[in-house]
């Protein structure tokens, strides 16, 4: 790495982390959210997207940096370089809804209604809809299925850069990925790493039988109406 590039790295991580305030949180619309969203609000409200404007929609802890980053790389031609010009939440800005302290179970509304709801719609509006266990099964498989939605051509080269790149251990070492520009005041890793374990299955370490048992009882209820092909394990 050039020291230019490394002096660079520097100051996009250090305007990022000024940039981060999760509270005070402001109320919109009876809803309330991170400052930094709330002020700028009616810029966000009054904002047309273009045909060309991609979303990538998930919910919190499921793969949205993992994408960003997959996203970032496959329109760049798989440039490290070019894809470490900034923190993710700069090159990749996003809303995020958070709920009062202490009410953690709102705070990002209903698992089973986001879920649901791209499932419906699908087919009808174009949805791309990607499993977090297909990308760990097979994560070129799944990094080729976003560069043809995107209606990309990337060479097997480039393919397999991509991969590498987006891997796990990769993306934990990557500041520019791994959000440890984050003050610690907002966000103390040496208490969780946000980049954890990147593992299916590892409910298992943390559920006990009751609790595996309570949540197979209430998925059953909530996903009734609909066959989305969900695994827990690979």
């Amino acid at each position: 790495m050039s020291e230019d590039n490394e002096l660079s790295y520097s100051a996009a991580i250090q305007e990022a982390s000024t940039s981060i305030s999760r509270f005070p949180l402001i109320p919109v619309k009876g809803i309330p959210l991170m400052s930094l969203i709330a002020i700028n609000f009616d810029a966000i409200s009054a904002f047309c997207p273009d045909s060309s404007d991609l979303l990538i929609a998930t919910y919190p802890k499921a793969g949205t940096t993992w994408t960003q980053e997959i996203v970032d790389l496959l329109l760049h031609n798989g440039d490290a370089v070019a894809c470490r010009r900034a923190p993710t939440l700069l090159r990749s800005p996003f809303l995020e809804i958070w709920s009062p302290p202490r009410i953690p179970s709102v705070s990002w509304g209903s698992w089973y209604d986001h879920v649901k709801g791209y499932w419906e719609e699908r087919e009808k509006r174009n949805i791309l809809y990607i499993f977090y266990e297909d990308m760990k099964e097979n994560p070129r498989r799944e990094v080729e299925r976003i560069m043809r939605y995107l209606d990309l051509s990337l060479s097997d080269d480039v393919i397999g850069r991509i991969v590498e790149l987006t891997s796990f251990k990769a993306m934990k070492e990557n500041p520019m990925a791994n959000y440890t520009f984050i003050p610690k005041n907002v966000f103390d890793q040496s208490i969780s790493d946000f980049m954890r374990k990147g593992e299916v299955g590892d409910w298992k370490n943390h559920f006990t039988l009751e609790q595996s048992a309570e949540f197979d009882e209430d998925y059953e209820k909530q996903m009734k109406q609909v066959n989305i092909p969900f695994r827990t394990e690979i």
